[in-house]
């Protein structure tokens, strides 16, 4: 099935497809999108508008040709301002699909586990390496309308290249990060131990005297920088975990106990209202592809 090539934004957070799906959004007005992850890995491209991208904790002021990576275990969000028309490309791309594409001396993979890892997101670039990238997503938006003898080889070479030009880029701009962001070193210090150790005691008691803060003034830096509350932050990521868990091959059970819940009733609970699925459902529909 070739890439999705649409105008009107969906809010869809799902693949309809094995591999990748590429669109082309643009939308006059805003559009409201709350707090998310997905299975897949993601290549934002900012072309216009009025927007500012929330990705764990990390607010990006962005420009035109701004470029955004996300992993399958990040919460972001997107802040759209009235005003001007919101243009971007956006890819989507299956985890297993990414790692069968690569051999073994290029992991194309790597420019999103490292700013996972690093907690800084944005590829801003200039020049040839930036309008390389547009080319490769404008050659991926033709191919997926003409369609036709060689349209699908072309959609996984034009895939490469950009994933090829995309790592090339991530690692050979990696300086200081930029002016147009806003975070509190305080709260991604938390954040990065909170992901490190879902499974340990994260109660607000435990981080405020871990890290020497108050609890009220902890809560109250959280929310403004993260979006959501703890204990909302939390949730969503042993949530996200549990279901990495599960998509690895792990039983209900394993990914219950893995992703850190104390609880059994407050983990079918919360991933039904999380995912729409009860953990069974969700993995009849894996086994089922559906």
């Amino acid at each position: 099935m070739p890439p999705k090539k649409q105008k009107q934004f969906s809010t869809r957070q799902l693949m309809d497809t094995p591999d990748f799906e590429v669109f082309h959004y643009m939308d006059a007005h805003p559009v409201d999108v709350d707090y998310h992850s997905h299975d897949f890995y993601e290549i934002y491209f900012f072309l216009s508008g009025r927007v500012s991208y929330v990705i764990e904790g990390k607010t990006y002021h962005l420009r035109p040709g701004d470029i955004l990576l996300t992993s399958n275990r990040e919460l972001h969000k997107p802040l759209i301002a009235d005003g001007r028309v919101y243009e971007r490309f956006v890819v989507w791309i299956n985890p297993s699909f990414l790692h069968n594409m690569g051999d073994e001396t290029t992991d194309l993979s790597r420019c999103f586990d490292a700013s996972s890892r690093r907690h800084y997101n944005l590829l801003r670039l200039t020049g040839d390496s930036l309008q390389t990238i547009r080319k490769l997503l404008d050659r991926l938006e033709a191919v997926s309308e003409r369609g036709g003898f060689g349209s699908s080889v072309l959609r996984r070479a034009y895939l490469m290249e950009l994933l090829v030009s995309v790592n090339l880029a991530y690692f050979g701009s990696m300086a200081a990060e930029e002016p147009d962001i806003v975070y509190n070193p305080k709260v991604s210090e938390i954040l990065r131990y909170i992901n490190s150790n879902l499974c340990g005691d994260l109660s607000l008691d435990a981080l405020s005297q871990k890290f020497y803060v108050s609890k009220f003034h902890l809560s109250r830096q959280f929310k403004q920088y993260v979006g959501l509350t703890l204990h909302q932050y939390i949730m969503k990521k042993r949530l996200i975990a549990a279901k990495l868990l599960l998509l690895d091959g792990a039983t209900i059970g394993e990914a219950y106990i893995g992703s850190g819940f104390g609880d059994y009733s407050n983990f079918l609970k919360g991933f039904k209202q999380e995912f729409g699925l009860s953990p069974k459902k969700f993995l009849e529909f894996e086994k089922n592809g559906l």
